[in-house]
């Protein structure tokens, strides 16, 4: 997955969100805005190759007001963009970048 290639569907609109996922989105209070904000910005910092459901990949965007949102790309059956959730990264997981995930600790 290409980060032009997202940046085209949410610019023209053709993309879906993930009915399974929008509940969480709107107890998150993330609008659809903010994630084509944060997915037309953003940059892919993961990539999910192997993942049961497709291909997929997390990017990290802001939006106009500066809130970090990740985003979870994937594709639709027909090949088109599949939004498939979005949240703000906790910091409990993520270091201050949100780009890198913290190292858990062994125990």
């Amino acid at each position: 997955m290409e980060i032009n290639w997202i940046r085209e569907c949410i610019r023209q609109g053709r993309y879906v969100v993930s009915f399974t996922h929008t509940e969480k989105l709107r107890r998150r209070r993330i609008g659809i805005r903010e994630i084509e904000e944060a997915a037309h910005s953003g940059a892919i910092i993961e990539e999910y190759p192997s993942d049961p459901r497709g291909p997929s990949c997390l990017v990290l965007g802001r939006t106009e007001a500066g809130r970090a949102i990740h985003v979870v790309c994937g594709t639709t059956q027909e090949g088109g963009l599949l939004i498939v959730t979005a949240y703000e990264p906790d910091p409990a997981e993520w270091e201050p970048d949100w780009k890198t995930r913290k190292q858990r600790r062994q125990p």
